[in-house]
């Protein structure tokens, strides 16, 4: 790449421009994209997650990340975690929309790992054990093996992408229907 022509943001860092569709995959210059998440935002709890079930629901788990990761790194430590967490979960299921069943299952397992000592706490409304079940029952029909990937049985075939918006998950607790 002619490095004269690389994205940098207003202090020199390398920034990917390249406009980019609802589950952040990368697309041709010049190509109509997605309103990519802007970077660094803090927000309080309640606005994280409501941003967040705002772009989940809308099919955009990738954006919804990266409003995780600004709370993950802007958060008390306490927290970092659970955000982390939080975000893995979201990176599981843009995987698992983008037809990457390994990927999505190993990462939706990591979140659902990260946020386990939250499960009785329930930090601001967010129901951890709902979020939990739901992590490990997608990695489960995505990646029925668990092994995320490494079947000596020979090449595997591509996985059916889901839904991001059908599969969506609800962060707070009480918000499911029948909860």
């Amino acid at each position: 790449m002619d490095e004269s022509r690389r994205d940098r943001d207003e202090e020199g860092r390398a920034r990917n421009a390249r406009p980019r569709d609802g589950l952040g995959r990368p697309l041709p210059y010049g190509t109509p994209g997605v309103e990519r998440q802007p970077e660094g935002v803090v927000r309080s709890p309640g606005e994280t997650v409501r941003e967040a079930q705002r772009l989940l629901d809308a099919g955009m788990p990738f954006h919804a990340h990266e409003v995780f990761e600004d709370a993950w790194k802007s958060g008390p430590d306490e927290e970092r975690e659970l955000w982390r967490g939080l975000a893995q979960m979201a990176v599981g299921l843009t995987h698992a929309a983008r037809g990457n069943a390994a990927g999505g299952a190993r990462l939706l397992r990591r979140g659902a790992a990260a946020v386990e000592g939250f499960r009785t706490a329930d930090p601001h409304g967010i129901g951890v054990d709902g979020l939990i079940g739901w992590a490990r029952e997608l990695a489960g029909r995505v990646d029925p093996s668990g092994s995320g990937g490494a079947e000596a049985a020979g090449p595997q075939e591509a996985a059916p992408a889901v839904d991001a918006a059908a599969e969506a998950p609800w962060l707070r607790r009480g918000d499911r229907p029948g909860e």
